[in-house]
């Protein structure tokens, strides 16, 4: 019996050595999934991270179905994070050998913080703050947003006690208390129309360049749903730099080339139209510097409508196939928490770059400064000193987590630019969309603002103009004309609000301005009043620009000369410009729009429409008509 028992505790202890001793396989990789769930119930929208020993962390979020997933995880020991607000944070340590899937089920529990719940009184349609200018929306459904993430549109009234249930940015929520409150919806940055300047009290503006097209693309969008845009979301200048000019190529040692032209004025037979255009050297794609992109996806509840999350999807995957071998990617993303789902990898891996957009699922709230910052610090750890250096934000621009104030966001990305990393944002997305966040930081960040609202669209940005979109052959971009008061009784700028300068910053170097990529052009119109014989030179044109690297500004000086040109003898450009300007107005319901009508500007751009290999004017004609159905305007714009 006593040898017995001496033979069983032995083997007991070879066995529990041999536990001990067994050694996960060091080679290999694995997937990584698991099922979350509240109450036996499926729990999307949850941010789950899987990190290695040396801190190296992913992220996703569950799906509709409360299952996360982690493709292609190395062999190895990793600790899985899971966290969505309102719930105890869940983790689990994982060991990953060979190719055996690891699946790694979670339930999670409501932590114990209780909050009041505050019932808020029907927001207004129509709200204006210092800080973010105007707001347009319809008349929102109500939203249920966290308490400390809402913002304060109305005087609540506070009734204390719990709630069971409800949804909150797309995630269900259980015995936990949340804020209802009808929030706005679209935000855009308050417009003030330029208006006219006598030239014996002032002769001189300043203005910074704009290369972004935002502001078309989501005109369009507004008018492919039958419906006339907001006036703030009508910026004249992006209208009409969405398309392409007949400016000649630059042929001396400055990046960019000058054209200037005079005429007459559509819609005031008495005034005329001024035009400066600025045309940025083109690059090929394979004389490109080596790129280091972080794309910056935010994959919060809000993202889950097809044309947003999946629309940049999509979208990335047409940027992703013009990489080179010598680009690298890598991905961030955000929602209830941020963190990265593709370390920095080769353009040549395009099926691993393809895979980790494929996985990502929306769900959670909109942790938006934290992805910003951890996108920023991809980009730096990776940095290219001989390449382009850029974080692309693709979102609504709806940030309800951290830095969530307009100001504080542009400290941060003022501070960020300094650093060599430039920010550009692709914005999407309809009801809470927010456009003002999104210009804002794409101006800050020395980047440029697209929006996407098709699939055409994204080929335009991430295809067609993908060297402008990526490379900055010129920054602090400013321009200066000078109106000679003996030929200009008055005059005002068409467009640029928001980029006026004041005449002291065009010689101040540390004053920020716009930038301007690779085979971009940038065009500026003015209407002036003459004066006497208006003919001859009427006004001395100055530019400013750096080097993408420079911290010291070049110089050029041009003249402004007046033929005497009617409008109707103008370049095809030039009334081209000048239609979509007149459009622009009407839209915007300017004071300054004169005679002008819809049918008027269809003809004009019909007569300037040119060669239109892409169909983009041809759509132009098309929301023109659109707009006059919905304007009232009587009477028909025949076709030709």
């Amino acid at each position: 019996m006593k040898r017995t028992t001496t033979l069983i505790l032995l083997l007991i202890a070879i066995a529990c050595t041999t536990q001990q001793q067994t050694v996960l396989p060091t080679t290999g990789s694995a997937t990584v999934t698991g099922h979350v769930t509240l109450n036996n119930a499926p729990l999307p929208g949850v941010a789950v991270s899987i990190t290695d020993a040396t801190s190296a962390s992913r992220l996703t979020v569950t799906d509709a179905n409360g299952v996360y997933r982690f493709a292609s995880v190395p062999a190895g020991r990793y600790t899985l994070k899971l966290e969505l607000a309102g719930m105890s944070t869940t983790t689990r340590i994982v060991n990953v050998g060979g190719s055996a899937n690891q699946i790694v089920d979670a339930r999670m529990k409501p932590s114990s913080v209780a909050e009041a719940i505050t019932v808020t009184a029907e927001a207004p349609s129509v709200i204006a703050t210092s800080e973010i200018g105007s707001t347009y929306s319809a008349p929102p459904p109500p939203v249920y947003v966290r308490r400390d993430e809402a913002a304060k549109a109305a005087k609540p009234m506070t009734v204390t006690g719990g709630v069971a249930g409800g949804v909150v940015g797309g995630v269900v929520a259980t015995n936990m208390a949340y804020e209802y409150q009808a929030l706005p919806e679209q935000q855009y940055a308050s417009i003030k129309e330029h208006d006219y300047i006598d030239t014996t009290k002032e002769a001189t503006t300043t203005f910074a360049i704009d290369v972004d097209r935002a502001s078309y693309a989501n005109v369009r969008r507004f008018l492919t749903a039958n419906q006339m845009p907001p006036a703030d979301a009508v910026r004249i200048e992006e209208m009409i730099n969405y398309f392409t000019y007949s400016y000649p190529q630059p042929t001396g040692p400055d990046p960019f080339a000058i054209t200037t032209e005079v005429a007459g004025c559509p819609w005031d037979a008495t005034h005329r139209l001024v035009r400066i255009g600025v045309q940025g050297r083109n690059l090929d794609e394979w004389k490109m510097a080596p790129n280091n992109l972080v794309f910056l996806l935010d994959v919060s509840g809000s993202m889950q409508p097809p044309e947003r999350l999946p629309l940049i999807k999509s979208a990335f995957r047409v940027l992703v196939d013009r990489l080179r071998a010598e680009d690298s990617v890598a991905i961030v993303v955000y929602a209830g928490a941020a963190g990265t789902v593709l370390p920095p990898t080769s353009g040549a891996d395009k099926r691993t770059i393809l895979d980790a957009l494929d996985h990502l699922q929306a769900g959670g709230s909109t942790a938006g400064a934290a992805g910003i910052e951890l996108a920023y610090k991809v980009a730096l750890d990776n940095f290219k000193h001989d390449g382009n250096n850029r974080v692309i934000l693709a979102t609504d621009g709806d940030f309800n987590v951290g830095i969530s104030n307009i100001n504080s966001l542009e400290t941060f990305i003022e501070e960020k630019r300094k650093s060599g990393v430039f920010l550009s944002t692709i914005g999407v997305g309809t009801d809470n969309f927010r456009d003002s966040v999104l210009e804002t930081l794409a101006d800050k960040g020395n980047g440029n603002y697209a929006y996407l609202d098709t699939p055409k669209e994204a080929d335009k940005v991430f295809k067609t103009e993908l060297t402008g979109t990526l490379v900055t052959i010129a920054k602090d971009v400013k321009v200066q004309v000078e109106f000679d008061s003996s030929r200009v009784a008055s005059y005002r700028q068409i467009g640029y609000e928001n980029r006026a300068l004041a005449n002291k910053d065009f010689t101040d170097d540390t004053k920020d301005a716009g930038e301007l990529g690779a085979g971009h052009s940038v065009t500026a119109l003015y209407e002036i009043v003459p004066k006497g014989n208006a003919t001859g030179t009427i006004a001395k044109l100055r530019l400013r620009y750096k080097e993408p690297k420079g911290d010291t500004s070049k110089l050029i000086e041009n003249q402004i000369v007046d033929k005497g040109t009617s409008a109707f003898a103008a370049s095809p450009d030039m009334q081209f410009a000048s239609a979509i300007a007149e459009f622009g107005m009407l839209l915007r319901n300017s004071a300054h729009k004169g005679s002008a009508t819809f049918a008027d500007v269809a003809a004009l751009a019909r007569a300037a429409r040119g060669v239109d290999l892409e169909g983009y004017r041809e759509e132009l004609l098309r929301m023109v008509e659109t707009s006059r159905a919905l304007s009232g305007e009587s009477g028909h714009i025949a076709a030709k």
